[in-house]
């Protein structure tokens, strides 16, 4: 199967697997450095250095101690995040990761969330289970 639904997505720090995600993103990037010269009529690059961001939406869970409250600010942690579930076979992403930002959001009349964003540390790997 190609395609996959994101209610089987999974996070998890190390082993352990964070409650009450609602959602995950990761973006791969690399820094470009410019070697347009003069007389060029387009801008060229050159790719340099790799790297990647990400955030981890949930559902607040304060009992969550290895998963959601692991995850605080300046926290360096690995990170699996699985698209499509964590079962035998499944591919996943690893990376070790600094937690850079946690946010908190209450709204009357909605459930409370936190939004941990972060930072990879080194390559971001595929792996499968």
């Amino acid at each position: 199967m190609g395609t996959h639904h994101g209610k089987n997505g999974v996070v998890k720090v190390g082993a352990n697997t964070v409650a009450e995600v609602q959602s995950f993103s990761i973006t791969k990037n690399v820094d470009l450095a410019e070697d347009t010269a003069m007389g060029d009529a387009w801008k060229s690059f050159l790719p340099g250095v790799k790297g990647a961001t990400g955030s981890i939406e949930c559902s607040w869970d304060e009992t969550d101690t290895n998963g959601q409250e692991a995850l605080v600010e300046g926290a360096e942690v690995t990170l699996n995040l699985y698209p499509e579930g964590a079962g035998s076979g499944a591919k996943y992403l690893t990376l070790a990761a600094i937690i850079t930002e946690v946010v908190s959001n209450v709204q009357r009349g909605a459930v409370v969330t936190r939004n941990f964003n972060f930072t990879a540390n080194g390559a971001v790997s595929d792996a499968t289970v």
